[in-house]
């Protein structure tokens, strides 16, 4: 139990809570708009793949940055840097993971297993962006944006428009709040030729490529919400959604990052279980109603 909470600590497992609701609210169209009758296993596989696929992609992250890890005050009392693990078992538990991705997408269908490489090689890669690009925030939103596409092929083998603008909505999401977590290793990051949009452009410019980003999200949220003619539950959820985004930039200000650690898991974690939550249950009585007898 102690080494499952080992590793749990290294990948943060609560983070899941940022790109899963996206995928269950992908599953849920794919399901009711198809008319696709309930299979548990199917929710299964999306679950286990979503689950292997960031755990993959967490453990890497850790990896490729141990030495900077340790250099750095805020990230020094991570799993390697500190000793609670050791480089060789993170690697090993990051193969297992990527191998334990590959096998559920065999078990989904094919055109998952032949997805399956392109969006490893995504996931993975985001690790060694950091070196190369102060854009690398969006590579990440790309990472977690796969989720919503591929929980739709797992129900239908096949993409549609929802999911492509779902996974818009979490791209431009996930970058903006990247980019505003990454403020805090600023000095770090050019310190040592880290590249972030932070690093890059300052505080000022940064946050305001953020905010740029969320309204990108907000359009997002408006168009899926109109893709599909959704309902009153569906725009209480959207509405939670942007107050909480503009919660998290009345908390950022040039003049204290110090809320970011704190506030950062909470209110993006918050935001997408609320409004995930929200729009599946919209999704439901939206074709339930509209379902033949």
């Amino acid at each position: 139990m102690r080494t499952l909470i080992r590793y749990a600590s290294l990948v943060k497992f609560s983070h899941t809570l940022f790109g899963l609701p996206f995928a269950l609210l992908s599953y849920a169209y794919a399901l009711w708009s198809t008319h696709t009758v309930f299979d548990p296993w199917v929710l299964i596989k999306v679950v286990l793949a979503m689950v292997f696929a960031r755990n993959a992609a967490m453990g890497l992250n850790r990896y490729a940055d141990r030495q900077w890890d340790a250099r750095n005050p805020r990230t020094a009392t991570r799993e390697i840097p500190a000793g609670v693990l050791s480089a060789r078992q993170v690697l090993v538990f990051v193969i297992v993971n990527a191998l334990l991705f590959i096998g559920t997408a065999a078990w989904i269908n094919s055109l998952a297993l032949m997805l399956s490489p392109v969006a490893l090689l995504v996931l993975l890669g985001y690790s060694y962006t950091k070196r190369y690009t102060a854009w690398c925030h969006l590579i990440l939103g790309v990472a977690l944006g796969i989720a919503p596409p591929g929980a739709y092929i797992a129900v239908t083998g096949q993409l549609a428009v929802f999911p492509i603008l779902l996974s818009g909505l979490v791209i431009s999401w996930v970058a903006g709040f990247d980019i505003i977590y990454a403020l805090q290793d600023i000095d770090f990051d050019r310190s040592v030729g880290l590249h972030s949009i932070p690093a890059r452009f300052g505080i000022r410019k940064s946050i305001a490529i953020s905010i740029l980003l969320h309204l990108f999200s907000l359009w997002s949220v408006i168009v899926v919400g109109l893709s599909y003619g959704a309902g009153v539950g569906y725009w209480i959820g959207a509405l939670f959604f942007i107050g909480m985004l503009v919660i998290q930039h009345g908390l950022t200000t040039p003049h204290r990052l110090d809320r970011i650690g704190p506030m950062f898991g909470v209110v993006n974690g918050l935001s997408s279980v609320g409004y995930a939550l929200c729009a599946i249950t919209d999704l439901w009585f939206h074709y339930h109603t509209f379902l033949p007898g």
